[in-house]
């Protein structure tokens, strides 16, 4: 018997709206990948080194992870149109801004600003298809929503080659803005308001305390990749991250309202599902980072020929994810996930391999392995976080791992990146200790310093080129096994944590809120 429509009646334009608010908060980040070399170029970009640019796609994660909870409960409490329109506005500003930087101090300020308008995007976009579609159709919603997320992460290297390829570097940057207006425009003219009756209260205690413990931790192991874990600027801000990190988990323990529900991590199925996801973002957005440098640098190709070798990791998850749940319901979370992390930790292992004339094609063919992968771990992790928690939860649960997620991520650059610095530095010295003082610092700086110190040095220029590019292969090749570790470990986790089969159905609601789901009865909201 087919389902009555009873959902808002322009609900599929209006979750049109919501893919387009997306897409510029998804397009951007895969963009900035293609973009990093031309970045660090000081003739053509800002002259970033390689700690500059780790902060330029971390101060983004962290601010977005850290303020995403926070977000969600304004745009309950003040509006979800409202939320998703103030969150473009902030997002197309700092894009602005982000165009036409002038230092990395300043693009990574404006990067900062992105991820405060990206963390007001992201909840409200869930909320408002949760509010105009009835509980049939959004199963349906939430896909086309995930499927333009998958799209938009396999268009954005291309989209970043061609604006570099013809353009400046800000013309990244500057393509949201087109974007972030249309997008103002059809929220005012389609998406209709909706707020929670009973929001929650805005942990700013919470909120304050993760951003600066992250921050720290963060600052931390990019500095001590630098310059050495035994400078004090390093240790001590590792040792701060412990000490804020710690108090945060502990004032969130004793609130009624906490900004992260650390007590969700007493359950182990949640615990281990979260901690997945947290383990192979690490892995793979820091292996994004340091290939971005191999292709570009050490391969010599252009923005739009290393864009599109990205391209088969996106494809990967965009042909295998549809078919991971049909996977799951016939093996269980546990083997479609160890199966998955197995997959990624060979695509990442296969860089230990990697030369400087190794065919491309087997280069696209481990982002595709990894793309696999990352198809078979996303979906049974999201369905264990689901299956591990009240129906009620389902929105704190998700918000969770948005979070680990990025977080993940950002600290994978962080480590893998402090990895890759440190083993570059203490390489390539055989190549530059006959350099001019300012010369040399920057080359041991990183690969980018070395091709621009060569381009100046005349006939010495090559032999410098050929020492870097083999100081960048031996870090190039330790970075990938660090990330391999990780996606090892996840697989661990997942095959001593998982469920071995499907939960027959979630946990038993606890609050009115999910008893009146239960029973079929709507609470209504203002």
């Amino acid at each position: 018997m087919e389902q009555p429509q009873t959902g808002h009646p322009r609900r599929w334009a209006i979750l049109g709206v919501l893919v387009i608010s997306l897409l510029v908060v998804v397009l951007d980040n895969t963009v900035l990948n293609v973009a990093m070399r031309t970045i660090a170029d000081p003739q053509h970009g800002l002259g970033a080194d390689q700690g500059q640019l780790e902060w330029a796609i971390n101060s983004y994660t962290l601010v977005f992870a850290g303020l995403l909870f926070t977000a969600g409960i304004l745009a309950d409490r003040f509006g979800r149109r409202l939320s998703l329109i103030a969150g473009l506005v902030v997002f197309g500003v700092a894009s602005l801004l982000s165009a036409y930087a002038q230092t990395p101090g300043q693009l990574i300020g404006a990067r900062a600003l992105m991820g405060l308008g990206a963390a007001a995007v992201m909840p409200a976009t869930l909320s408002i298809i949760a509010n105009v579609f009835e509980p049939h159709e959004r199963g349906r919603a939430i896909g086309v929503w995930a499927g333009a997320v998958g799209i938009a992460a396999a268009a954005g290297p291309i989209v970043g080659g061609l604006l570099l390829e013809n353009f400046w570097w800000g013309s990244v940057f500057l393509i949201n803005v087109p974007i972030v207006v249309i997008g103002i425009v059809l929220l005012v003219v389609l998406v209709p308001e909706s707020r929670d009756p009973k929001p929650g209260r805005i942990d700013i205690a919470g909120v304050l305390l993760s951003v600066l413990g992250l921050s720290l931790l963060t600052y931390g192991v990019i500095t001590g990749g630098e310059d050495g874990f035994g400078d004090v600027r390093a240790w001590a801000s590792l040792a701060g991250a412990v000490v804020v990190l710690t108090a945060f988990i502990v004032y969130e323990r004793r609130i009624a309202f906490p900004s992260l529900d650390v007590r969700l991590f007493s359950n182990r199925q949640f615990s281990a599902s979260t901690g997945m996801v947290g383990l192979v973002f690490f892995a793979a957005m820091g292996a994004m980072f340091f290939s971005a440098f191999y292709l570009q640098l050490v391969r010599g190709y252009g923005p739009l020929a290393s864009g599109a070798l990205f391209v088969p990791f996106a494809v990967g998850q965009i042909v295998f994810a549809p078919r991971s749940a049909a996977m799951v319901k016939r093996f269980g979370p546990k083997a479609v996930s160890v199966v998955g992390l197995l997959l990624v930790a060979a695509g990442l292992f296969g860089w230990v391999f990697i030369t400087e004339t190794t065919p491309i094609a087997v280069v696209g063919a481990l982002f595709f392995v990894m793309g696999v992968g990352m198809a078979n771990v996303m979906p049974p992790a999201t369905e264990s976080i689901m299956a591990a928690l009240p129906r009620e939860k389902a929105g704190v649960g998700s918000a969770v791992s948005n979070t680990v997620r990025q977080v993940g991520g950002a600290l994978g650059v962080a480590v893998l990146g402090a990895i890759l610095s440190s083993v570059y530095r203490d390489d390539v010295t055989s190549v530059t200790q006959n350099l001019p003082g300012a010369a040399r610092e920057v080359a041991e700086e990183s690969i980018s310093g070395a091709y621009t110190a060569a381009a100046q040095a005349g006939p010495a220029g090559q032999t410098l080129i050929a020492g870097a590019n083999d100081a960048f292969m031996t870090a190039l090749h330790w970075a990938s096994v660090g990330a391999t570790g990780f996606a090892l470990l996840g697989a661990l986790v997942a095959l001593l944590w998982l469920p071995g089969k499907r939960p027959a159905q979630a946990p038993a609601p606890t609050s009115a809120e999910g008893l009146a789901e239960e029973q079929g009865v709507e609470l209504v909201e203002a």
